[in-house]
């Protein structure tokens, strides 16, 4: 059983007891101390760097509840797990309810014992991280409704603030789901239009038939239906910024007039001769590359190069997985509002196969995901068991690769074959350093002696994994890199 050595304390009036659980848990690789009085016990868990407490019930010269309430009130921060003899289980589970994890039954074998531990330590490493991903979703959304730490969202951040300020149109290009809308208005938010509308149309929502109108506005009686004047989008949007998702998905008819709109300022809604200014910042978005619909011929070249002023191009989030731990944090706390769930956490092992897998919804798959683990889980943290089949394997729940497109010829034979090979050696290194990190404590000298490795070697792996760090002192004072969201 892998977990990060930790320091135990027991406490027990019972000297065979206290030597059983050192010998048991030495062998697990943890550091134990104990104490046969709850007094000085108490006082050595309050002051010690304890990070789990193993507390008998019935102590002579203190009862384990006081030992129990005393411990919370001064170190909540540290896990406790009672042992107790069957007589008095209910009383355990009393204790449970005033801060205890759990309880092991006298008489308890190693293994019982072992991983009663290793739960109560994950449990306890859960709430440390969820505790310091709390304190990142704060900090982040006090300056931007951008979550992440990753490199690649750092950039997408600078990008907006120097593009904001402009007028300019900009065209937005990534996958869907990977928050074209949410980049729009964190660009409205920084701009000069910031406080003035903001207008998010998805274009493929609506009716080919009704687009016009929609995005220009129509007289009374332009068509059956018009039963009175209607300002259309780009009215609605004056002064401010309007967003338009899928804008790939216009008609070569329509195309025309967006690109008349966008050249002369003014816009005649439907059944009207009379031309009406307009003042709006344009916002596009599309997942399809906009470049190849213009040499396929549906897609017009003028009003390509109208919109793409500025192009900005919103990474999918295989490619930024080192924010998937904050955003499946941020996707819990924001579920809680609409699903009662027991749901805590994940385990190492679960964020490990998250952060391995390709996520083809990217962001929005990633909420459904949670939100679904969120209604079906009844535990507090998620086993690797419970996720998605697709998930739970590195080549997916079948046991196959998934193929972008099946190959028809020798050479594309060969060249899949060597891109799945790649793609799946990818996924292992990512889960080998994971595991890694979790064994050596997240210390990465101490992690790259642990497999083998020279830590400037072992550090490279780490970048090429997209797994970033942050700067602590390690073991001898000196300056070393622990991972950081992942």
């Amino acid at each position: 059983m892998s977990q990060t050595p930790a320091r135990v304390l027991v406490i027990d009036d019972e000297k065979s007891v206290c030597l059983s659980c050192r010998r048991i848990l030495e062998e697990e690789g943890h550091h134990v101390d104990f104490i046969l009085s709850g007094k000085e016990g108490v006082r050595r868990a309050v002051q010690g760097d304890y990070e789990l407490v193993l507390l008998d019930l019935k102590m002579p010269d203190m009862s384990g509840m006081e030992a129990l309430e005393q411990i919370k009130a001064e170190r909540p921060d540290v896990s406790v797990v009672i042992i107790t003899g069957y007589a008095t289980i209910q009383t355990s589970i009393e204790a449970i309810k005033k801060g205890a994890y759990n309880y092991v039954p006298k008489p308890f074998t190693p293994e019982e014992l072992a991983v009663a531990v290793s739960k109560a330590l994950e449990h306890r490493s859960v709430r440390s991280e969820n505790e310091y991903l709390r304190q990142e979703l704060s900090s982040l959304r006090k300056g931007s409704r951008l979550l992440g730490r990753s490199k690649a969202m750092e950039a997408i951040r600078r990008q907006i603030l120097k593009i904001a300020p402009s007028n300019f149109t900009i065209t937005l290009t990534g996958e869907s789901g990977t928050g074209k809308e949410l980049v729009a208005r964190e660009i409205h938010e920084h701009s000069l239009r910031a406080g003035k509308p903001f207008v998010a149309v998805d274009v493929s929502s609506l009716s080919p038939t009704l687009i016009e109108s929609e995005l220009f506005g129509h007289v009374k009686g332009a068509f059956t239906g018009a039963a009175k004047n209607r300002p259309g989008h780009f009215a609605m949007a004056s002064g401010g910024t309007l967003f338009l998702d899928e804008v790939a998905n216009i008609s070569l008819e329509l195309q025309g007039k967006l690109l008349r709109v966008i050249e002369t300022r003014k816009v005649i809604p439907v059944g009207s001769e009379t031309e009406h200014d307009v003042d709006v910042r344009l916002i596009a978005a599309t997942n399809r590359q906009l470049h190849e619909m213009v040499e396929q011929g549906t897609f017009r070249e003028d009003l390509y190069y109208r919109l793409n002023v500025i192009p900005v191009t919103i990474p999918p989030l295989r490619e930024r997985a080192d924010d998937i731990p904050l955003l499946a944090s941020y996707f819990l706390n924001l579920g809680r509002e609409n699903i009662v769930s027991n749901v805590q956490g994940f385990s190492t092992e679960a964020m490990a196969r998250m952060i391995a897998w390709r996520w083809p919804g990217n962001v929005r798959e990633l909420r459904n995901v949670v939100e679904r683990l969120m209604a079906t889980v009844d535990q507090e943290l998620v086993q690797v068991e419970h996720l998605p089949t697709e998930i739970i394997g590195v080549n997916g729940g079948n046991g196959l690769p998934e193929l972008d497109a099946v190959p028809t010829t020798n050479d594309e034979l060969k060249e899949v074959k060597h891109r799945l090979r790649d793609r799946v050696y990818e996924a292992v290194e990512k889960q080998f350093v994971l595991a890694a990190l979790d064994r050596g404590g997240w210390n990465v000298t101490r992690t790259a002696t642990l497999v083998g490795m020279q830590r400037t070697n072992f550090h490279a792996l780490m970048r090429k994994c997209g797994i970033r760090v942050g700067l602590a002192k390690g073991e001898e004072g000196e300056e070393d890199e622990l991972l950081v969201g992942a």
